[in-house]
């Protein structure tokens, strides 16, 4: 049986620690943004929504190989 890596619990938790500073710094701007117009909140929003999951790319190719870049 192989035994799971280290890397894959410390990556879950670095995950986890990810998602919530985005969310609380995105959370953080809603009082700025609330004052912008509708289409611009709904940009803003969707970037947000969608760019947290760029800096996974590199954490789960470390969970997988040990190695950021190739």
């Amino acid at each position: 049986m192989i035994e799971p890596s280290w890397r894959k619990t410390a990556g879950i938790f670095g995950i986890l620690a990810l998602i919530t500073m985005w969310s609380v710094a995105v959370a953080s701007l809603s009082g700025t943004v609330s004052s912008w117009p509708v289409l611009a909140q709904a940009l803003f929003y969707l970037v947000a929504g969608i760019a947290w999951v760029l800096p996974l790319r590199p954490v789960l190719r470390w969970m997988e190989t040990g190695q950021f870049r190739r």
